[in-house]
């Protein structure tokens, strides 16, 4: 199994009524340098500008990024030529990451190479530390900004720190 940990940037809350805007991914390994970011351009004339703005995207900018399918395309093809066996999607998010990338995988590609589940990093160090809450993100080292890339990167460095700590985790 290989584990990509991801993150979406959206312009409201639910992929179809609004639109994913970008997204970055980085397969979980010690050396964090295997990436992906892709940008979209909106699917749905409605969009909350509350929403877009945490990404520092404007509505003209966002107009102007790629078709989705095309930027799935190259996401799943990515996943493809950076698997060793099924690739497993972790977020610290994922009732909100998972829905846009499922969503469009399955609206642009038919299928979802990552299945039908997703794992959450805050469960993950919840049931690792025995606790309801188990308060996590002091474990990244990159600084969440916002920029998908980054805040994956950061959630995989924490995902480190817990293997490094006993977590039973096969990275590949």
């Amino acid at each position: 199994m290989s584990y990509f940990i991801v993150d979406v940037e959206s312009d409201g809350p639910v992929p179809s009524l609004y639109s994913m805007v970008c997204f970055g991914a980085v397969l979980v390994d010690d050396a964090l340098d295997k990436t992906f970011y892709g940008e979209t351009k909106p699917i749905s004339q409605e969009w909350q500008e509350e929403a877009l703005a945490i990404s520092g995207i404007n509505r003209h900018e966002h107009l102007a990024f790629d078709y989705p399918g095309d930027v799935m395309l190259s996401f799943e093809k990515w996943i493809k030529e950076n698997s060793k066996g099924k690739p497993i999607f972790i977020s610290d998010n994922n009732g909100y990451d998972w829905q846009f990338i499922n969503y469009y995988f399955h609206a642009y590609l038919g299928s979802n190479p990552f299945g039908y589940s997703s794992r959450r990093l805050s469960d993950l160090f919840c049931g690792f530390y025995k606790k309801e809450r188990y308060q996590w993100k002091h474990h990244r080292k990159t600084t969440h900004t916002h920029n998908p890339v980054d805040d994956a990167k950061g959630n995989a460095e924490a995902l480190l720190y817990l293997r490094d700590q006993g977590l039973d985790i096969k990275l590949k």
